[in-house]
C-alpha cells in the first residue's frame, strides 16, 4: 500500500478476537469538533486521532470475545481501546493526537497489541472539476461517451440568445 488514507469518522474496525470475523463497528471522533478531512461542508467527517481512546466504536462490541471463553461459549466483546500504534506522526492536532491512518492497530486489554484493525478508513471519492479536467480523454469518453470532451474544453462557450439588461 503505497498511499495510506487518514481515517475519519464511520470508518470501520474488526477485531481479530471475534468469534465472528465478519462483525464490525465504527469509529466515533469524540476527542475533538474541530478537524475534518473529505468532507465539502466540514460537519461530518472528523479525523479519528490517537486520542480515540477508551469506548469510542459505535456499539462497542465486535460480538463475541475468544478471548473470554464461558462454558462451551464466549462472553459478549466490550471493545475498550487503551492505545493505538502506527499514526501519522509528522503532525499532532489540537487535541495532543497524530492521525490514525488506515494501517493504524488498537490495543484491546482483553485482546492485547494491535488486535483491533481499521478494515475501511470512511473517506469517500467526490470528484471535483479537476479532476475532469486531469482526465485522459479516451478514458473520459469510456465512462462518458456521450461527451466530447476534448471538445467541451477547446471551444469557446457562446452566449447566444441573452440580452444585455
Amino acid at each position: 500500500m503505497s498511499e495510506k488514507h487518514f481515517v475519519v469518522q464511520g470508518a470501520t474496525c474488526k477485531c481479530k478476537f471475534s468469534e465472528d470475523p465478519s462483525k464490525t463497528d465504527k469509529i466515533k471522533v469524540k476527542s475533538h469538533k474541530k478537524h475534518f478531512a473529505n468532507d465539502k461542508e466540514g460537519s461530518e467527517k472528523l479525523l479519528a486521532t490517537t486520542k480515540e481512546i477508551q469506548q469510542t466504536l459505535e456499539k462497542n462490541t465486535f460480538g463475541n470475545c475468544k478471548k473470554q471463553p464461558v462454558g462451551s461459549s464466549f462472553a459478549p466483546c466490550m471493545a475498550v481501546i487503551t492505545k493505538w500504534s502506527k499514526p501519522y506522526d509528522k503532525v499532532t492536532l489540537s487535541n495532543d493526537g497524530q492521525i490514525l491512518l488506515e494501517d493504524s492497530k488498537g490495543t484491546c486489554p482483553m485482546g492485547g497489541p494491535d488486535c483491533i484493525e481499521i478494515t475501511d478508513h470512511g473517506q469517500t471519492a467526490e470528484p471535483a472539476e479537476q479532476n475532469f479536467k486531469n482526465t485522459e480523454p479516451m478514458v473520459h469518453n469510456l465512462v462518458n461517451p456521450m461527451v466530447d470532451v476534448k471538445d467541451m474544453y477547446s471551444k469557446q462557450a457562446k452566449h447566444e440568445g441573452i440580452s444585455d439588461l
